[in-house]
């Protein structure tokens, strides 16, 4: 498979502090896996990263979707168990020539940054607010130690989250359309990780597992091998 490169993004989390821990693991997840692959990881912002590699968006696109945890959260202190949800999101790199952006629709702004890089990358404007005026579509990238680097990052990410709302609009638009690349896009839940029973379910395909404490920690490869051709 050729070398790709994709976006993965935790949004949208509900359950309050539970649903945001939940959203790191699903990350730390997601990067354990990318790493057994052998693929490169790039950490964009907090709870964005890129990787790249040979068939990343082909196997990883079906990811997309709300992903469901049932658990005692470490925050419980009677015992009881919480049901919390974060949305993961794979969108593929777009070249250039694929979304075109007029940079007077863009805003920029500039902070410290947060990432990599030494003393200072706390004193230095280097993390990167952009936002796409038309659609209020915002992106953020910091992790990198200089300031162009976290633009071309931020102007990279904007092309995927606009190429996002295209295919959405088709979706609406068009009868039956599917994309040529995958829908990548999916709103309904697709997984749940019980861990008092020690199952994860995937309910596009109605197949459980048990070891979710290995599938948590980047054990991912029969999940995606059965579901990465989901439609």
């Amino acid at each position: 498979m050729d070398n790709q490169n994709a976006y993965l993004e935790i949004r949208g989390a509900t359950g309050g502090d539970e649903a945001k821990l939940w959203g790191a693991d699903l990350l730390r997840m997601y990067i354990r896996f990318a790493q057994k692959k052998g693929w490169k990881v790039q950490q964009i912002a907090e709870l964005t990263i890129r990787i790249s590699g040979p068939g990343v968006f082909d196997n990883l696109k079906n990811e997309s979707g709300v992903h469901r945890v049932q658990r005692v959260p470490v925050t419980e202190k009677r015992g009881r168990i919480h049901t919390s949800t974060a949305t993961v999101v794979v969108l593929p790199e777009i070249k250039e020539n694929d979304v075109q952006i007029n940079p007077n629709d863009l805003e920029w702004s500039f902070t410290t940054g947060g990432g990599h890089g030494g003393q200072n990358v706390n004193k230095v404007a280097t993390a990167v607010r952009l936002v796409h005026k038309p659609t209020g579509t915002v992106v953020e990238a910091r992790e990198e130690r200089f300031q162009e680097q976290n633009r071309q990052i931020a102007l990279s990410l904007l092309r995927s989250r606009l190429w996002e709302r295209q295919e959405a609009e088709k979706m609406r638009t068009v009868a039956g359309y599917r994309s040529a690349i995958g829908r990548g896009m999916r709103s309904e839940k697709i997984r749940t990780y019980n861990f008092p029973q020690d199952r994860v379910t995937d309910h596009r395909i109605g197949k459980n597992w048990g070891k979710l404490d290995t599938i948590i920690d980047g054990d991912l490869d029969k999940i995606i091998e059965l579901t990465k051709n989901v439609q």
